[in-house]
């Protein structure tokens, strides 16, 4: 029997994968509750509460080891390169997206899609509007799905524009906090700093993310999922 052309097993593994998602979301959102409950008793805004380099470090590698959980789910349920890669896509898109629904059912935020957010910390913070994750998330959901039903690899030109396009969209995370704290004598926060994080950004309040470098990183990463069904799409006919 092969395992790969299987729907009912296939459907099997992609339910559970989902379920997974959902748990590690809501997993995630209690941490996030905990953490908020210590540093913002009042609700979470800016500007943001200085965080120890203790603390940070501890932060930075639960995050990793979220990733590498992720990651690893997908690399034991797939049965090749390219479902393994869109296993991972789809796990973690779905555990981003739950991620925040966790958390307005648990706090009631954020109160609207256009709400800042802290997304990462490395190597500096990331900084954006919940809405835009979750664009870049519903884009991996596409992009995983295009993988399973053609169950072909990437071509390297199509893995340089996808490797171009999620720079280009993390760029435009750190490029606001980066400009805000270079007009300090100590420069950008980054892992190893002594600093504490945000310690220099007591009156850091995001109000400009550039949209217009996100949305170019974004239509990157469409043209990637475009040529991919095109190219796969014919070659099938």
């Amino acid at each position: 029997m092969n395992i790969k052309n299987n729907t009912p097993i296939l459907l099997k593994q992609l339910s559970w994968l989902v379920i997974f998602s959902i748990a590690m979301a809501y997993l995630e959102s209690a941490v996030v509750v905990y953490l908020r409950e210590i540093y913002y008793p009042e609700g979470f805004s800016f500007p943001l509460t200085p965080i120890s380099n203790d603390i940070v470090m501890i932060e930075f590698w639960r995050e990793i080891a979220t990733i590498i959980m992720l990651a690893g789910i997908g690399i034991l349920t797939g049965n090749s390169y390219s479902q393994r890669f869109a296993f991972f896509l789809l796990t973690f898109a779905i555990w981003d997206i739950f991620y925040y629904v966790f958390l307005y059912v648990l706090l009631g935020w954020p109160s609207s899609l256009l709400t800042w957010d802290i997304l990462f910390l490395v190597p500096i913070p990331w900084v954006g509007p919940v809405i835009t994750p979750i664009i870049v998330s519903l884009t991996m959901i596409i992009l995983a799905s295009s993988l399973i039903h053609f169950k072909r690899n990437l071509s390297l030109n199509q893995w340089l524009l996808l490797i171009l396009g999620s720079l280009i969209v993390v760029f435009s995370w750190v490029l606001d906090y980066w400009i805000y704290s270079n007009q300090f004598s100590n420069g950008v926060w980054t892992l190893y700093s002594e600093q504490e994080l945000f310690g220099s950004s007591e009156q850091y309040i995001p109000n400009s993310f550039n949209w217009s470098i996100f949305l170019i990183g974004v239509l990157l990463l469409l043209t990637v999922i475009v040529s991919y069904c095109i190219k796969n799409r014919n070659i099938q006919k």
